[in-house]
C-alpha cells in the first residue's frame, strides 16, 4: 500500500498552487467584499485545463482521476474557497454533458465549456425539494421534438451570469419519484427563463446565487442528457464526485487556516512569551493538524474508490464529505479563535474562511443526509465487515 503521490501528481499539485498564487489568493478578499464573480479569472482557469479536469482526453478534457481532481481543488481553495467551489460545480455540469450528451450536443457545447468560453450552472435544488431531491416538481413535457420545462430552482451557483444550465426535471408522473426525472442541457438565455435577485449570503460571495424560474421553456429533445427517466441516477453519480470536490475545498481551507495559525502563534507575544510556547496552544495546533490529515486520507481513499468503481463508493464519498467538511469548518473556526480579536476582523482572512466553509456542511447533500446515506448502507448485510 503506497500513499505517496507520483511525480505527475506532484506536478499537478504545483501547477494548481501556482495558479492559486497568481490568480486567486491576492484577490479573494476583494471579490468577497464586492460580491464579484471573477469571470475572466475563471476563463483563465479554463485555459489552464481546470474546467475539464476529469473529462476524457478524447473529448477535450485533461482525463485526470478523481484523486487528481481532489489534489487540484485542495490547492486552488487555499487561494479562494468560493471561486474554487464554483469551479467544482462547473466541472460537474460539464462532465455530465461530456458523458451523457449526444454527439451533436457535445460538438455544439462541450469544447466551449472546457475552455471557459461558456460557463455552466447545475440546477437540482427546488424550494420544496432540497434534501428530498427525488420529489422535485419542475416538469418537462415532451411535444414532438421538443420538451417544455416549467418550474423553479433555488440556490443555483452562477445563475444569471452563466451560459448553460444542467437542469433536472420530471418527465414522469407526479408520483414517479426518482425514476421519473430526466436531465437536460438548457441554454441560459432561453425564452421563458427568469433569474431572481442575487442572494445576500453569509459566505461564497465571489459567486452569485439566484433562483431560476422556467416558464414553458422549450428545449430540443436531443438536449436531454441520457435516457428519459435516467436523470436522478445521473445526478447522484455527479454528486458522488461533487461531494469529494467540496470536501477537497474544505481540505484547502483547513490547510490555509492551519498555516495562518502556525505563523500567528510564532509572531504574537503575550505575558512576555511567544504564543507558540504555550502548551495548550501547541495541543490545539496538533489536534487541528491531526484532524486535517485524517480527513485528507479519507477524501483521497474515497476518490480512489470512485476511480476504481469500488463497492460502497457512494457511502465512502458520503462519509468523506461529512468528515472533511465538518473538519474544515472546525479547523478554520479554531484558527480564528487562536487569532483572538484579530481573527474576527476583515484585515485577517480567518473570518472569511469560517464564512466560506460553513456552507460546505449544507450543500451537495447536508451532513445529516450524509449520515442517512451511510447508515442505510451499514445496515445492509456484510457492509460493516467490508470496511475493514
Amino acid at each position: 500500500m503506497d500513499f505517496a503521490l507520483t511525480e505527475d501528481q506532484r506536478a499537478l499539485q504545483q501547477a494548481a498552487a501556482d495558479f492559486c498564487h497568481a490568480e486567486l489568493a491576492a484577490h479573494a478578499a476583494d471579490w468577497d467584499a464586492r460580491s464579484h464573480f471573477p469571470v475572466e479569472v475563471i476563463k483563465r482557469a479554463g485555459e489552464a485545463g481546470f474546467l475539464g479536469i476529469y473529462i476524457d482526453e478524447d473529448r477535450g478534457g485533461l482525463g485526470l482521476s478523481r484523486l487528481e481532481a481532489s489534489l487540484i481543488f485542495e490547492q486552488l481553495a487555499q487561494g479562494c474557497i468560493s471561486t474554487t467551489a464554483y469551479l467544482t460545480i462547473h466541472n460537474m455540469a460539464s462532465w455530465m454533458v461530456a458523458n451523457w450528451g449526444s454527439e451533436a450536443l457535445r460538438e455544439t457545447w462541450l469544447e466551449r465549456l472546457i475552455s471557459g468560453e461558456l460557463l455552466a450552472s447545475y440546477c437540482l435544488t427546488e424550494p420544496g425539494a432540497g434534501s428530498d431531491a427525488a420529489n422535485l416538481r419542475t416538469k418537462a413535457v415532451r411535444e414532438g421534438e421538443e420538451y417544455r420545462i416549467t418550474g423553479s430552482k433555488v440556490f443555483i451557483s452562477g445563475a444569471g451570469e452563466t451560459d448553460v444550465l444542467v437542469v433536472m426535471a420530471r418527465t414522469g408522473a407526479p408520483d414517479s419519484g426518482a425514476r421519473g426525472i430526466s436531465a437536460f442541457l438548457v441554454p441560459a438565455d432561453s425564452a421563458g427563463i427568469e433569474y431572481g435577485k442575487n442572494e445576500e449570503k453569509m459566505g461564497w460571495k465571489s459567486q452569485p446565487t439566484r433562483m431560476v424560474s422556467f416558464d414553458d421553456v422549450r428545449v430540443p429533445a436531443d438536449y436531454r442528457l441520457g435516457e428519459e427517466g435516467e436523470g436522478f441516477r445521473l445526478a447522484m453519480k455527479g454528486l458522488d464526485g461533487g461531494r469529494l470536490n467540496i470536501a477537497s475545498c474544505s481540505l484547502g481551507a483547513a490547510q490555509q487556516a492551519l498555516t495562518l495559525a502556525r505563523d500567528y502563534l510564532g509572531q504574537r507575544h503575550q505575558f512576555g512569551r511567544e504564543l507558540a510556547s504555550f502548551q495548550a496552544l501547541q495541543f490545539k495546533l496538533a489536534d487541528m493538524a491531526s484532524d486535517l490529515l485524517a480527513s485528507r486520507l479519507m477524501v483521497r481513499h474515497a476518490a480512489w474508490c470512485l476511480d476504481q468503481g469500488a463497492p460502497e463508493t457512494t457511502a465512502h464519498c458520503a462519509m468523506a464529505k461529512r468528515v472533511a467538511t465538518d473538519m474544515g469548518f472546525n479547523v478554520c473556526n479554531e484558527a480564528l479563535q487562536l487569532h483572538g480579536g484579530y481573527g474576527y476582523i476583515k484585515e485577517y482572512p480567518l473570518e472569511r474562511l469560517v464564512r466560506d466553509t460553513r456552507v460546505h456542511q449544507i450543500l451537495e447533500g447536508t451532513n445529516e443526509i450524509m449520515r442517512v446515506i451511510t447508515a442505510r448502507r451499514l445496515l445492509a448485510d456484510g457492509v460493516i465487515e467490508s470496511l475493514q
